[in-house]
């Protein structure tokens, strides 16, 4: 039988869940402009009755109301939509932080100016042109010394910007990682708390809020995936690998050191290296070691190929005082054994050849057909690249095959005819840079036809893993370098025996052994066709070609950026924007729910005061 007393606990119900809704509606307005905040809602339901449908009796029916109850306060998020989110997070994070960086990187090439390395190396060309004029002129030399002198100083501020670049990222990476190990801990602890406030009963909404809002920003660091399908053990995947599974959280560290002395993530439990192909983590990575190591070894390659050509035909001149066989720029090389020898591992023993420059013996006619079939093996990304020739192929051919070939060897004909091989930067950090590695021919051409090697296949190949790997050369005119210091272009400076005596600059070849005579500027003027001969540097033909392709890269690796940065982020926009139509809190609605909720309120209020009086009625009045 229902109690008499039933009406005034149907009042408190209802009493209880309007103040329940209006307290939620307060907690949503006090939380619009809060980061992350979802807006929640309270669900009504009724009481259970009060008698089961299998109790029914004849003189009481059943399913007798009891009133209404605040059955849970719900979070109105889309968890799809959430997913998308975070993973469009990374790529904004990625592209932003590439377009920021790239646009230091244009600032480091301050093209076009005239106070540019292209402007220094215009004016150098320009002065030696001077000087092919007026080969007897001290003034004409003292302007190419002056000329050279700005111009290496050009290429090392060159470098000191491109390596303090290089060190400010390292220093974001650094600070990037331990962003990344501080967020997961804090997902970690979070999805600890959510667990347990779920075993009781009840749903954490401000803490599920607070973890989206940290997955989000965690995605923005480093490309992420989640998965909340276990609702004990949520889970933060990156690159397939387990982030943050429930309460354990997965860390980074920072590696071995490179040749240059910078670090990579690692997973600090495993120690295996870490990939982060997204995120402003992996931007940070990728400018550090690609895009920054790049402009680096790029500027070596034209600062070691730009001094090595210009000291090959200065030494052949002469000066005014009859000096000849001087540089004109200093060349410092990596190791002092005049055959490159090397202790790589630093066990005491010699276990390595750095050889950057290898010119064969044999004059060579660049249209002659070879008249020779094989392949040759040149070194290159952690392979050895095969580079055919036919008999029909000319000398010149054969060059332009080599230098397509993808393959970390160039080749070029020198003005005496004999082939040249010089090595490039290494793809692999793990690799020294301008240090050939390997050559080998199955046929002659290397051999007994260019005077490189001494004989064909794997018993006459020139391999850098060991000492002395220059007897596998052929010898009898030929001449090799041994690769210089690291980073040339930092320590790139005029000769100091050309600065303290001007008159040693070489401007003429002279004949037959002797000096040039006073109107001969024919060395001068060979230095100056330098700027557009096809010299090979590196993978490019010219000088000219060289800063075209090199400001070209960059400018269009900017625009890329921009590009891609300002159309990830109206997406992550139109996402973000769609996810507050959906879980933010819209004033009007609010306001709309509180005078909902105040009217329940106050109808359970009258309501409960009915009651009473009718108690009243009862109690007070009936009876004697």
């Amino acid at each position: 039988m229902q109690s008499t007393f039933a009406g005034i606990e149907i009042g408190k119900r209802s009493l209880t869940a309007h103040n329940q809704g209006l307290t939620t509606i307060g907690h949503n307005l006090s939380n619009a402009s809060t980061e992350g905040y979802s807006r929640q809602r309270v669900e009504l339901g009724t009481m259970e009755p009060l008698y089961a449908p299998h109790l029914n009796r004849e003189e009481t029916p059943g399913q007798i109301g009891q009133g209404v109850l605040a059955t849970r306060v719900e979070r109105i998020r889309d968890e799809l939509l959430e997913g998308r989110i975070d993973s469009q997070a990374g790529l904004e994070g990625y592209w932003d932080t590439r377009d920021k960086y790239v646009l230091m990187l244009e600032q480091v090439h301050n093209e076009p100016s005239e106070s540019s390395v292209r402007g220094l190396m215009d004016r150098f060309w320009d002065s030696w042109q001077e000087l092919s004029l007026r080969p007897s002129d001290q003034a004409a030399r003292e302007a190419v010394l002056s000329r050279g002198e700005a111009l290496a100083e050009g290429i090392r501020d060159r470098y000191r910007r491109l390596s303090d670049f290089r060190s400010m990222v390292d220093g974001d990476i650094r600070g990037t990682v331990v962003q990344v190990n501080e967020l997961a801990r804090q997902i970690a602890l979070l999805n600890g708390e959510i667990v347990k406030s779920k075993a009781l009963g009840d749903n954490p909404n401000d803490l599920l809020d607070r973890r989206d809002l940290l997955v989000e920003k965690l995605g923005r660091l480093v490309p992420i995936t989640t998965d909340r399908r276990d609702a004990d053990e949520f889970m933060v995947h990156l690159d397939g690998l387990v982030l943050v599974q429930g309460k354990v959280a997965r860390g980074f560290e920072m590696g071995g050191a490179d040749a240059d002395g910078f670090a990579s993530p690692v997973w600090a439990d495993t120690k295996l290296p870490a990939s982060f192909p997204g995120g402003t983590l992996g931007a940070l990575v990728e400018l550090r070691d690609g895009d920054a190591r790049g402009e680096l070894q790029t500027l070596d390659t034209m600062a070691l190929s730009f001094s090595d050509l210009v000291n090959e035909t200065h030494r052949r001149g002469y000066g005014l005082n009859g000096k000849t066989g001087l540089d004109f720029f200093a060349q410092w090389p990596f190791v002092n054994n005049v055959a490159g020898n090397y202790d790589r591992d630093g066990d005491g023993a010699y276990d390595a050849s750095y050889v950057y420059r290898i010119t064969g013996g044999n004059a060579l006619q660049a249209q002659e057909q070879i008249g020779l079939a094989g392949s040759m093996r040149l070194s290159a990304a952690g392979e050895e690249l095969e580079v055919p020739y036919n008999p029909t192929d000319t000398v010149a051919d054969v060059v332009a095959r080599i230098n397509h070939a993808g393959a970390e060897v160039t080749a070029r004909l020198t003005v005496d005819g004999k082939l040249q091989l010089r090595a490039t930067p290494a793809a692999d950090s793990a690799d020294p840079d301008f240090v050939i590695r390997h050559v080998e021919d199955s046929g002659q051409f290397l051999g007994g036809y260019a005077g490189i090697l001494r004989g064909s296949g794997a018993a006459g190949a020139y391999d850098w893993g060991g000492p002395d790997a220059v007897i596998a050369l052929r010898g009898g005119g030929l001449d090799y370098a041994v690769a210089p210091l690291t980073h040339p272009s930092g320590w790139l400076e005029v000769a100091p025996e050309l600065r303290s005596d001007p008159g040693s600059v070489a401007a003429g070849f002279g004949e037959n052994g002797r000096p040039a005579a006073a109107g001969d500027g024919s060395a001068a003027l060979a230095i100056a066709a330098l700027r557009t001969m096809p010299v090979m540097v590196g993978s490019l033909r010219s000088f000219d070609d060289h800063f075209a392709e090199a400001v070209a890269r960059i400018g269009l690796a900017g625009e890329r950026a921009q590009n891609a940065a300002e159309t990830q982020s109206r997406i992550g926009k139109e996402l973000r924007d769609l996810r507050q139509s959906l879980s933010g809190v819209n004033m009007d609605e609010e306001l709309s729910n509180m005078i909902k909720f105040q009217h329940g309120y106050a109808a359970a209020a009258k309501f409960v005061t009915v009651q009473t009086e009718m108690l009243d009625t009862i109690i007070n009045r009936l009876g004697v």
